[in-house]
């Protein structure tokens, strides 16, 4: 066997070992999480709860919905509180090809990374959530009785959370452009009006269709392209 070939089964020896170092921390997680599975999903759906009129209330239209829904709310809650270590697996496996510079970028653009990534979900379960529902239950006419199918809400609300998640990361795309070479900042200030319409664009494909929503998704997205450029003064190509 050549020194090639012994490298090459090295490194695949080392992404095994990290997919299942990762599954078992996913694992771990879904397994306590499971035990509280009602109270999230009750957690998780207070911020249309609130909103329902007396006479309303959730509903599930699936045989297996009951069942299945938390614990699909499970996973995804251990998902993303996996996602740090995720990172740290990540930043393990490639910083003995990194210089202590790129070492150090690395880890702060990472640790910043998660913390916008939260950051988004937090400002859209606490900020958007209770907006846009209470938007969409004033809006229904007096003889309609709003009952909202668990399922459907569920996807509804990952959806929203991962829009803003991502959203949120647009700093650090910003700084990994500029830092990669893939752009200067000055292009990209001259690019300024099409990101804000792109910031609408996508506000309008990943939000429900009305104005509040989109809106929320677009300004802060746009906010935090300026932000990232502004940081962008302190880094070099």
């Amino acid at each position: 066997m050549t020194q090639d070939n012994s490298s090459i089964l090295f490194q695949l020896g080392l992404v095994r070992n990290l997919l299942l170092r990762t599954i078992s921390v996913l694992i771990f997680f879904f397994a306590i999480l499971t035990f509280y599975q009602e109270s999230i999903y009750i957690f998780v759906a207070n911020p249309l709860m609130q909103f329902l009129p007396d006479n309303s209330y959730m509903i599930a239209t699936g045989v297996a919905s009951p069942f299945l829904t938390p614990l699909k709310l499970s996973f995804y809650i251990a998902l993303f509180l996996a996602v740090p270590y995720l990172v740290i697996e990540f930043l393990n496996f490639i910083s003995p090809g990194l210089y202590r510079r790129e070492k150090l970028f690395s880890i702060s653009i990472s640790v910043c990374s998660v913390i916008l990534f939260y950051a988004g979900m937090a400002f859209a379960f606490y900020l958007v959530f209770p907006l846009i529902f209470s938007f969409f239950i004033t809006s229904a006419p007096s003889n309609i009785s709003v009952m909202t199918d668990i399922s459907q809400y569920l996807d509804f609300v990952i959806t929203i959370l991962l829009a803003f998640g991502f959203a949120f990361e647009m700093p650090i795309l910003i700084l990994a452009i500029i830092w990669g070479g893939l752009a200067s900042r000055e292009s990209l200030t001259k690019a300024r009006p099409y990101v804000i319409i792109g910031c609408f664009v996508v506000g309008m494909l990943l939000t429900p269709p009305d104005v509040i929503s989109q809106t929320l998704l677009a300004v802060p997205t746009w906010i935090l392209f300026e932000l990232g450029l502004f940081v962008s003064r302190f880094i070099k190509k």
